[in-house]
């Protein structure tokens, strides 16, 4: 069976923050870019569900959290059954300790 994957309102939120900051700063072709390159880096899940690294600030949850570096971003996930549930996208210039009030 072929894994899916499901980007929670919450990443998608975030990303649209990552877009809007981005095009603020940069421009509207780099915030695309950037966006598009975090999406595209998250289809590697459909055949390596377990290519990220455990979250070591979310090890106490029921939830198997992982994560893929993507530039300044953290994609965070994890897996229930055939599917991949995007959490959040994580800023890693921003303070570590925001990620336990996933």
């Amino acid at each position: 069976m072929e894994i899916k994957i499901f980007w929670s309102d919450t990443a998608i939120k975030e990303l649209e923050k990552i877009f809007d900051f981005n095009k603020t700063i940069s421009g509207v072709l780099f915030a695309r870019k950037t966006t598009k390159i975090i999406v595209k880096k998250t289809t590697l899940l459909k055949s390596r569900p377990n290519i990220g690294q455990r979250e070591q600030s979310l090890l106490d949850r029921e939830n198997k959290y992982r994560y893929l570096v993507v530039g300044n971003y953290k994609v965070i996930y994890w897996q229930e059954n055939h599917l991949i549930k995007i959490a959040t996208v994580f800023d890693c210039r921003q303070n570590p300790d925001k990620l336990k009030n996933l």
